[in-house]
């Protein structure tokens, strides 16, 4: 069984955000840092692994604040939780006025990556050591996010009965929502 470090997985990028990388409002695309998100994600879990890796889901990816065309974007990454086969990946985006020096936190997220063998079947990841309580407090985050997926999951697999008055009811006086059905 082999272990390793949340140290030994930590990478950092950075690139100067660019006009071509912008939408038509002139913010930085999010198209464009999903992109860049990705790839530390997999650049993070293939280094810690030493497999290749693909991604199998992101957990969530809020844009807190836009990026501005001439902000210098970093991302940091690194492993939060180690499954079976699976690598959990934190990634923290922050932009920087490169003359005023100003940094914001942009977004932060969590990209699930699948160890795979060389013939494309999975391969087990290496496990974790944790050694300070803040790697401690993101694995137990990552285990709450995991079973909250799964507990979401399971209730929407649930028998619902999409006809009945009670559902909707809730949509017709809870949820911006007109009915018409024919």
């Amino acid at each position: 069984m082999i272990y390793k470090t949340v140290q030994s997985s930590l990478i950092t990028f950075s690139q100067l955000m660019l006009p071509s990388h912008s939408n038509f409002s002139g913010k930085i695309h999010g198209g464009f840092i999903l992109s860049l998100l990705d790839q530390i994600a997999f650049a993070c879990a293939s280094k810690y692994s030493g497999k290749y890796c693909v991604t199998a889901s992101v957990d969530r990816v809020d844009f807190l604040s836009p990026v501005e065309v001439g902000e210098l974007l970093t991302l940091k990454a690194s492993v939060n939780y180690v499954g079976k086969t699976s690598i959990v990946v934190g990634i923290r985006v922050d932009s920087q006025n490169i003359q005023t020096g100003e940094i914001k936190h942009c977004n932060s997220s969590y990209f699930t990556m699948i160890c795979k063998e060389e013939d494309g079947q999975k391969a087990e990841a290496p496990k974790l050591i944790l050694k300070d309580l803040d790697e401690v407090r993101r694995f137990y985050k990552a285990i709450h996010r995991i079973e909250q997926h799964r507990n979401t999951s399971q209730q929407l697999s649930d028998s619902i009965d999409y006809k009945s008055e009670e559902l909707i009811n809730y949509l017709l006086e809870k949820h911006n929502v007109k009915i018409e059905i024919d």
